[in-house]
């Protein structure tokens, strides 16, 4: 009787061992592999097809459920049909590196680090690249673990979209306003004009008013954001401008 009750508990430990592997086995190989492979197979399959939709649009219409004054208002637009200015702009203005960083602008990322240890106010330097993945991919927090899964969408998009294609989805998805999502909708509800009539002088407003589109409207700017509206047309005059921008003519401002 004790023999089969050393057996019955030597296979009882075993059971438990067995459970426990399946367990680790699960967490640390078949979750992330599965992770890996469905998060490629959506990077890969949004190089191509229009984001029409994305978790901030979600979290916004949330938030404003009982305001029925609120509406969304956005429209894919190709970058042919956007304005050269507009994606000027915001390389002026968010980025001024996007076109040779790897999706990290490192003499930002050492300039924020360098004015947090002298006690300044942690400054931002997300690139165009890290907020086109976090605004498709993520819901907005804040956390080292969504910042890690930022860096790997961004890598993921850097290397397998490319530039145009991130300036692209950038164009389309970024909030310019209250349920203003994306260069066309903010060009017809802040100007009346489509996206591919945008002037310098408009496309830089509505670069100056991303940090915060919720409380600044660049069809009606205060005397901050029309003075950076200003310096974001001189920085335009100073970047390069890329191959795939360089032979569309940009939109000037009538006199």
């Amino acid at each position: 009787m004790q023999k089969k009750g050393h057996r019955r508990s030597k296979s009882s430990q075993k059971s438990v061992k067995s459970r426990i592997l399946r367990f680790l086995k699960f967490l640390f190989i078949y979750l992330p592999v599965s992770f890996v492979l469905l998060s490629l197979t959506m990077i890969f399959a949004l190089k191509w097809i229009p984001v029409y939709y994305t978790p901030l649009m979600l979290v916004r219409t949330v938030e404003n459920i009982d305001d029925n004054s609120f509406k969304t208002h956005k429209t894919w637009r190709s970058i042919d049909n956007i304005s050269k200015n507009m994606s000027m702009a915001v390389m002026a203005s968010e980025d001024t590196r996007f076109l040779t960083h790897w999706g990290f602008d490192m003499v930002e990322i050492d300039k924020a680090l360098s004015a947090s240890k002298r006690g300044k106010k942690l400054r931002g330097a997300s690139t165009i690249s890290q907020q086109t993945a976090k605004n498709v991919f993520l819901f907005p927090s804040r956390s080292w673990i969504r910042k890690g899964f930022e860096a790997y969408y961004t890598l993921g998009i850097e290397l397998i979209w490319g530039k145009e294609r991130i300036m692209e989805v950038y164009l389309n998805v970024a909030e310019m306003g209250r349920g203003i999502y994306g260069a066309e909708a903010a060009a017809q509800e802040l100007f009346g004009k489509p996206a591919e009539k945008l002037t310098r002088r408009e496309s830089a407003l509505i670069a100056a008013a991303l940090p915060n589109p919720l409380k600044r409207r660049a069809n009606s700017p205060t005397a901050y954001l029309s003075s950076r509206a200003y310096s974001i047309e001189r920085m335009m005059g100073m970047i390069e401008v890329p191959e795939w921008l360089s032979d569309k003519k940009p939109v000037k401002k009538k006199k």
